[in-house]
């Protein structure tokens, strides 16, 4: 069956590219189809759906936008139209991947859109802004980036091996046969996150799940991670969380590395969704520094190093507290019942007892604060075990499965 590969390309600075994309897709023996996101200069090549199709379907115009060109009044329309468009062919089977291309303003313009197409749609994006720091064209979603080298800026031999790289590329993910689909039933995905100093009890986690007849999707509690499981609740996809890592929150208060921003700790509990929680990891920072650098301001801190440049403070009494009031804030969005899992040896590899960031008395001040702030209907469990013993986790997924049977 052939395929249909989306380009998203502005026609007027590299008509010669989207050409050659286009020969390449047909030579593999798929289609493709070309949406012009141009809007000043003449169109090099004919386009499937025109820069003006794209801009009604976005609710502008792009005579009147002419009038007055400028970036900022033509890309919400822009986007708004890609998104509309593709979407609709997504939902009809008619695309199956989508392939762009961009220097600052293309990539920022197609992650756009990309950012908006659903989680396991085939997303390439081919940038010459590739190869730094990514974070704020991917964001949350599945997009692959792939360096350019050189500005994409007309053909030459170099170029034309990138493109037909990536055009074989979207062909061979259109061409994948797994899809990625949740059927309604009465068992929900649980969504669970995670940190490297949790990893034991979420792999007893995992098996324990699974043995109950539920499956499981775990995310790595480093920001993004937290803020894509987040969005999957949004979308529908997860229906019960284990929200077992809060190091995000901490994080956030100090504005470092793994910080999972304002919505955080908040989504499921507005969606009424059935969770569980432990502050796993929420005991330390991650911040990232020049290799094996201590900040001055932590040198009076017990710290460890998780990498080279990942620095990990344990957080004192004062400061600790501090985290348990923002985890607290957060959670008052939670309006049905839920559980909250205290470990009182310790809420992480790092600070059980012999652990490199134990302190029992910062323990204490954590843990009273929290059962001081929670809301009345996040029922505490204080359990003298750490958190990544087994008897700890099972209880954890045990109320989390009750929570999902009770709201049936």
């Amino acid at each position: 069956m052939k395929k249909t590969i989306a380009l998203l390309v502005t026609l007027d600075t590299k008509d010669q590219e989207a050409g050659f994309l286009k020969e390449q897709i047909e030579a593999i023996g798929h289609n493709a189809l070309i949406l012009d996101i141009g809007v000043v200069g003449k169109a090099g090549i004919s386009a499937d759906i025109s820069r003006s199709k794209v801009i009604a379907e976005g609710g502008g115009s792009l005579d009147e936008i002419l009038k007055d060109p400028t970036r900022e009044k033509s890309n919400p329309f822009v986007v708004n139209g890609c998104i509309k468009i593709l979407n609709q062919k997504i939902v009809n089977n008619e695309v199956h991947a989508v392939l762009g291309l961009g220097g600052t303003q293309g990539t920022s313009t197609c992650c756009n859109v990309m950012q908006a197409l659903p989680y396991g749609f085939p997303k390439i994006m081919v940038s010459t802004m590739a190869s730094g720091d990514t974070s704020g064209f991917v964001g949350i979603k599945d997009i692959t980036m792939m360096f350019s080298v050189s500005d994409i800026l007309k053909l030459n031999p170099f170029t034309r091996k990138i493109l037909a790289n990536a055009a074989a590329a979207a062909c061979g993910m259109a061409n994948v046969e797994t899809r990625f689909t949740m059927e309604k039933g009465d068992k929900p995905l649980i969504g669970m996150s995670n940190l490297g100093v949790l990893t034991l009890g979420s792999m007893e986690a995992i098996r324990y799940i699974e043995s109950k007849g539920y499956e499981v999707i775990v995310f790595h509690a480093v920001g993004s991670g937290g803020q894509a499981m987040e969005q999957m609740m949004k979308e529908g996809i997860i229906g019960a969380v284990f929200d077992y890592a809060m190091g995000e929150i901490a994080d956030d208060v100090w504005g470092v590395l793994r910080a999972g921003g304002p919505e955080r700790l908040t989504v499921a509990g507005k969606l009424g969704l059935p969770q569980v929680l432990c502050p796993g990891g929420a005991e330390h920072l991650g911040i990232l520094v020049p290799p094996n650098e201590t900040p001055e301001e932590f040198k009076d801190h017990k710290l460890v190093f998780h990498s080279p440049v990942v620095f990990v403070p344990r957080l004192n009494e004062t400061e600790i507290v501090r985290v348990a009031e923002d985890i607290c804030k957060r959670l008052q969005h939670t309006k049905d019942k839920a559980y909250f899992m205290i470990p009182k040896g310790g809420v992480g590899r790092y600070s059980i007892e012999g652990g490199v960031l134990e302190d029992k008395a910062s323990d204490k001040a954590f843990f009273e604060a929290l059962k001081t702030g929670l809301p009345d209907n996040i029922i505490v469990k204080e359990r003298d075990t750490h958190a990544e013993d087994p008897t700890f986790v099972r209880e954890a997924v045990d109320l989390l499965i009750e929570l999902i049977e009770e709201r049936k």
